[in-house]
């Protein structure tokens, strides 16, 4: 007799809004969740009085399912009530790496959405460093857990282009999406049986690039990098974490400033880091290569964002000021 979606009992890891929106995906399509792995409540505000639940806690709740926070995931109490949910798939979402005694519990294995194509960009950050590096496509990868992270046996791949238009924000959106479509279809094939999954090592082609957690050193813009290169540091980190650079005033005072967004410019002159400007309406870097960026969207240290017009209303800033 043939499985159908309610049949399997599904316990779904994750934290953030890209997996919250496959949690919400897979019951709208009437896959049995039975339990949901989250992180722990973040305390926020001044005093660490308020705690935050994460997007996925949220929409577990929102649906009645039973919720797990543990602090360990070794912990035995969190590990007898993981194994009393009964589960016979465990799908993982931007969530914790898992020790093999959660990833190893059910009997048809726990698979993986990593936003990238594997065996490209395994990592904390495959969709800014995807941007970074000039990628013209990435895309989404369901894949079975093993010991090493991101290199078990994949089971889907989904293809998605990336345009010039296109940020980490942009391009977060749509992965988000084909994700969700593809956890779908992955839970679906492993319910029907038709799981036929591919080594990493039988695809892999060339060098490999790997997708590193980034930390604020990470963001900082290196004028020297040719324009293009600058282009898309800055697409790669924009919206968040956001890339930065240090501004330098006529008196040669330094504050951190933010670009978040910008584009190719012509006609630049001087140093790397230099400024060409008219005071009012544009503001072009010099890169390495002798072209510049031309600069959109800025937040300076202590301001909010805004579009470049605006950060000139305020008449601080001239073509004596540069960026290191």
């Amino acid at each position: 007799m043939m499985m159908e979606k309610n049949d399997l009992r599904i316990v779904f890891m994750g934290t953030p809004e890209f997996a919250e929106f496959c949690l919400r995906r897979l019951v709208e399509e009437g896959y049995n969740i039975v339990g949901v792995v989250t992180m722990p409540d973040k305390a926020i505000g001044r005093h660490a009085s308020v705690l935050q639940s994460s997007p996925v806690k949220k929409c577990a709740l929102e649906y009645g399912i039973p919720v797990l926070q543990p602090v360990k995931l070794k912990d035995e109490a969190f590990l007898a009530e993981l194994k009393a949910l009964n589960a016979g798939l465990q799908i993982v979402v931007a969530f914790r790496m898992l020790p093999e005694v959660v990833w190893n519990m059910p009997p048809m294995g726990t698979f993986n959405l990593h936003a990238s194509l594997l065996p490209q960009y395994r990592g904390a950050a495959p969709i800014n460093w995807a941007i970074i590096n000039g990628e013209t496509e990435t895309g989404v990868t369901t894949f079975f857990l093993k010991h090493d992270i991101d290199t078990g046996d994949i089971i889907h791949q989904e293809k998605v282009q990336i345009a010039d238009s296109d940020n980490a924000g942009t391009l977060h959106d749509r992965l988000m999406e084909t994700g969700a479509e593809l956890i779908c279809r992955t839970t679906w094939d492993i319910i029907d049986g038709q799981v036929r999954t591919v080594s990493q090592q039988s695809v892999g082609d060339g060098a490999l690039k790997p997708a590193p957690k980034i930390f604020k050193e990470t963001c900082r813009i290196d004028w020297n990098q040719p324009a293009r290169k600058v282009f898309d540091f800055i697409r790669g980190m924009s919206p968040y974490p956001a890339a930065w650079t240090v501004m330098v005033n006529r008196a040669g005072e330094c504050q951190d400033f933010k670009i978040m967004e910008a584009g190719m410019s012509v006609g630049c002159h001087g140093n790397p880091g230099s400024v060409n400007t008219d005071g009012r309406k544009f503001i072009d870097v010099v890169c390495g290569d002798g072209k510049g960026i031309r600069l959109f969207q800025v937040q300076a240290s202590g301001r909010k964002r805004m579009a470049v017009r605006d950060f000139l209303c305020g008449g601080q800033f001239d073509e004596s000021c540069r960026f290191e």
